[in-house]
């Protein structure tokens, strides 16, 4: 990018519910702050117009789960000169990727008439898993404000300043009690990356792990707590695990720990 010209900026959908691209979506306000200083070339999402690569930032939503897909991210990549992937599809194959401890090809043959015209891959896999990516937003969906401020910071050329704490520190900074510890409610905070402003456990619920592992995570305890303390069964500690980040490393290492 030359000196003083706008960032080019284009995203991208592979396999995924188009939550995040909606959250990009949702932040008008928040990117009139930021929307002099880039050039939004390739959005389908929100434009017709397909301004052709190379982009200076590509965004990406969604997860590699067909031949197909595993081409064009490469693609992606060759025009791409920042690559930041957005969402617990991006960064950890998402929800779909339950079929990764499943018999795809059985799958396929209940739900579809003609399986035999379905090409995909037996794995949902994350966008790192294919191609280099220079930075990961988490979340099922991401925090609009941590968008804004990565697409900022990108374009002032400093670091993102992405908390790397867990949910619990958002519960403390809410002032809301531990809900694990006070009416022993199995709850993921602990292992889980903030930026949902800990919504669940405000509403008296668990954290369902939507932001996927935090730094440092220490599921190993935290599943031991829960099956010692709390008496969970195994099977439900399994069950935890899989949901939007099941194939996130450590997650997807305490499902299988306590799959049998």
């Amino acid at each position: 990018m030359k000196k003083g010209n706008k960032p080019r900026v284009a995203v991208w959908k592979f396999a995924s519910c188009d939550g995040c691209q909606l959250s990009l979506l949702d932040c008008e306000d928040e990117l009139l702050a930021v929307a002099g200083a880039v050039d939004i070339a390739y959005f389908p999402e929100a434009s017709s117009a397909m301004g052709k690569g190379p982009y200076d930032i590509s965004l990406v939503e969604g997860s590699i789960t067909t031949p197909h897909d595993a081409e064009r991210i490469q693609q992606v990549r060759r025009v791409s000169g920042l690559l930041i992937t957005i969402g617990a599809c991006a960064t950890a194959g998402g929800i779909q990727a339950l079929r990764n401890f499943a018999d795809v090809k059985a799958y396929t043959s209940i739900v579809y008439a003609t399986p035999e015209y379905i090409q995909t891959l037996r794995k949902s896999t994350p966008i790192n898993d294919h191609v280099f990516v220079d930075y990961e937003l988490h979340g099922c969906p991401i925090n609009k404000n941590q968008l804004v401020e990565i697409i900022s910071a990108t374009v002032t050329g400093r670091k993102p300043n992405i908390p790397p704490h867990a949910v619990c520190i958002e519960c403390k900074q809410r002032g809301l009690p531990c809900i694990a510890v006070s009416q022993g409610i199995p709850c993921m905070g602990p292992v889980t990356h903030a930026g949902c402003n800990a919504l669940c456990p405000a509403y008296n619920r668990g954290c369902f792990g939507c932001y996927g592992p935090m730094e440092s995570a220490n599921p190993d305890s935290l599943s031991a707590w829960w099956v010692g303390k709390l008496k969970v069964h195994r099977q439900d500690v399994m069950r935890a695990y899989r949901t939007f980040n099941a194939y996130a490393d450590q997650f997807r290492k305490q499902s299988e720990a306590h799959e049998k």
